[in-house]
């Protein structure tokens, strides 16, 4: 599926080794394009396309100093990054959330095949932060997910504080980080950095850094549909 040694090769140009999980994640695309016949998981199914859009932009979520301990993926899909992100660091404490029954059922399948040990949330992030899961993770993140505004209501809730919230963002970063940040201090975040990369085939990769300095109200998450027509200001 996957050419393991030109996988190896793009990740060596990011200065990450992939050797200790390569057969891990070319194992995990052999799944995913399969599984992906009977269930809509991803657009993205060429080899390169995985390789690129996929492993190497969640490797280089991964790698950050900040991605340690409980790591909770929210809007996980067919599990980027997430189960690349233990994959690379088996360590980690994961949680896969994810609302679709089938996606989850992949997630389940797929980690199921990959020895991965991870919880699986099915839930919407705005309801998961009213139960267990509220304020219980070192780290979030979302890719692709919704706007950093909504997307900070989803995740800085589950986030316990002294933790952080890392939005992987396209060209629109910084757009969208001037319209958050009074929803980011809202919810006791403070943003400390945007860490630019571009992917191999030069797509623009932003890592949006938020620190949880303090709790968040009681008052957010507010449900789905006040989020998503009244975005926090």
């Amino acid at each position: 599926m996957i050419d393991k040694q030109r996988l190896l090769e793009k990740a060596a140009k990011y200065q990450l080794d992939i050797a200790h999980c390569l057969d891990g994640l070319a194992r995990y695309a052999e799944i995913l394009v399969d599984y992906n016949q009977k269930v809509n998981l991803t657009a993205i199914t060429d080899p390169e396309g995985i390789e690129d859009k996929h492993f190497i932009d969640s490797l280089l979520f991964a790698c950050q100093p900040e991605v340690k301990g409980k790591f909770v993926d929210v809007g996980t899909g067919a599990g980027f990054p997430g189960v690349v992100a233990k994959l690379y660091k088996p360590e980690l404490e994961l949680t896969l959330m994810e609302p679709t029954g089938k996606r989850v059922d992949f997630l389940k399948f797929v980690c199921s095949e990959l020895g991965i040990q991870a919880e699986f949330a099915k839930e919407r992030a705005e309801e998961a932060a009213r139960k267990k899961w509220r304020e219980q993770f070192d780290v979030a993140s979302a890719r692709g997910v919704a706007r950093l505004n909504m997307l900070s209501e989803y995740c800085l809730p589950l986030v316990k504080q002294g933790g952080f919230f890392i939005a992987m963002k396209a060209a629109t970063a910084a757009e969208e980080l001037e319209q958050a940040e009074p929803a980011i201090h809202k919810l006791g975040g403070k943003f400390v950095e945007n860490r630019k990369a571009a992917l191999p085939m030069g797509d623009e990769r932003n890592l949006l850094v938020v620190e949880k300095i303090s709790q968040t109200s009681p008052v957010y998450p507010r449900n789905g549909g006040k989020i998503a027509k009244a975005p926090l200001k």
